[in-house]
């Protein structure tokens, strides 16, 4: 569930009423909820006691270092995918070892700050990032521990560009090689390649494709072990779906009543990587009505958020369920649907200010009537959302506000014009 509700027909943050929010910090900006976090979190861990299993957060996802304290202090590891990931979670005195790293292109650089962390696992890529860590483990005297990504092979049935369990893609190699790469590199001495780890893609809807891609990687499992490679854990990444509409996503418990019988006495501890699961409806994006335009047979919101603020709608094609911040009674959701044809809507588009036509947050959508000065809220925008934001059209980057129960704090503030230029001025 969120905490995000109407009461009365004003939409509250938990116990906060959020056009005090927009009065205080301005538009357009993020709301996060902290019960919203640990409820999700809480749930992955419940569902999933009957192994041994480290939940390892995606700091990609939503990555404020307030909101990477609290799931530290929850007891949450972290799956990182860059040098600038880890420094942010030593930021927060995150606990090195149960952080995971993955990611094609690690540097160098990047490697080393997380061999001398140092780090739980590497998730490896490729042959060549092994043998790379290889070498550098050696010069520094490290022994990390490794985790080879496989690809099973298993359409996790997502927009092409979050799939990325698939043969045709960048990320790790093709199940078939990895027998290969063990008895090439299994026993080099310096990095302990002891773990497997897969990842479908991202936005799963359904439970079948990772219990399809878990059938496969038990198999190579049990032919590494017969090989006589010591293989101790499995990491079975993120992806698990969220709730962009009410009900369509597999909950934590739906996943674990699958994976977990079939991981029950393999002698294996599991790692988890989500993302989405935990902060997707942990948000809303807050924006205000600029404008209202008819355009041929068109009816436009145009409103002061953009696409650089949050671009999953015209990169993904993504849904976000989008709501007037206060409505007539008659007018509150009773679910987030794509088509909610309740009488007093209209279709419109909502767009934003950005000069492409791609500024969109949604099309042909039916939204109550409302007018200039109107608040909107943009739901289940937590993950991907700022993370992915940008400065296009020379446009500050928001301020992200934190609420807990009564009570909302200003987490990072909105970027002024002097921001936008302080590191180009000598």
């Amino acid at each position: 569930m969120d905490f995000f509700d109407y009461k009365n027909g004003r939409l509250f943050a938990e116990n906060v009423d959020v056009e005090k929010i927009a009065e205080a910090v301005g538009t357009p900006v993020y709301i996060y909820s902290k019960a919203t976090f640990l409820d999700h979190y809480n749930k992955i861990k419940q569902a999933y006691a009957q192994l041994d299993t480290l939940v390892c957060y995606s700091i990609k996802a939503c990555a404020n270092i307030h909101i990477l304290k609290l799931l530290a202090d929850a007891g949450s590891g972290f799956d990182i995918v860059s040098g600038g990931e880890l420094f942010r979670a030593r930021q927060v005195g995150a606990d090195t070892a149960k952080i995971v790293y993955a990611g094609v292109g690690k540097t160098d650089h990047e490697i080393i700050e997380a061999l001398e962390a140092p780090i739980g696992y590497f998730n490896i890529e490729s042959e060549a990032e092994l043998e790379n860590l290889i070498e550098l483990s050696r010069k520094l005297g490290k022994n990390p521990k490794a985790a080879l990504r496989v690809n099973p092979d298993v359409d996790p049935r997502t927009h092409t560009y979050t799939a990325t369990g698939k043969k045709e893609t960048k990320f790790g190699v093709d199940i078939e090689r990895a027998r290969q790469v063990f008895n090439q590199y299994g026993r080099n001495g310096a990095v302990q390649l002891s773990g497997i780890h897969i990842h479908l893609g991202s936005a799963g809807k359904s439970v079948q494709p990772y219990a399809e891609a878990l059938q496969k990687t038990m198999e190579l499992i049990d032919c590494l072990r017969a090989d006589g490679f010591t293989i101790e854990t499995l990491d079975m990444g993120g992806g698990y779906g969220a709730d962009y509409e009410t009900s369509t996503a597999p909950s934590a418990a739906d996943y674990a009543r699958v994976i977990v019988p079939l991981l029950k006495d393999k002698g294996l501890k599991l790692i988890l990587e989500p993302g989405a699961s935990i902060a997707a409806n942990a948000a809303i994006l807050l924006t205000r009505v600029l404008y209202l335009k008819q355009g041929g047979k068109k009816k436009f919101v145009i409103v002061d958020a953009g696409m650089n603020d949050l671009i999953r709608p015209p990169l993904y094609d993504a849904f976000h369920f989008i709501w007037p911040a206060k409505v007539d009674a008659s007018l509150v959701p009773p679910k987030k649907i794509r088509y909610l044809n309740m009488e007093g809507t209209q279709q419109v588009d909502v767009v934003g200010p950005i000069c492409e036509t791609s500024d969109f947050f949604a099309k042909d959508r039916p939204l109550p009537s409302v007018s200039r000065g109107d608040l909107i809220s943009i739901f289940t925008a937590g993950a991907y959302g700022y993370t992915m934001s940008s400065n296009y059209n020379a446009r500050p980057l928001l301020p992200e506000v934190f609420v807990d129960g009564d009570n909302f704090t200003v987490i990072r503030r909105r970027q002024t014009y002097e921001d936008l230029i302080a590191q180009e001025k000598k």
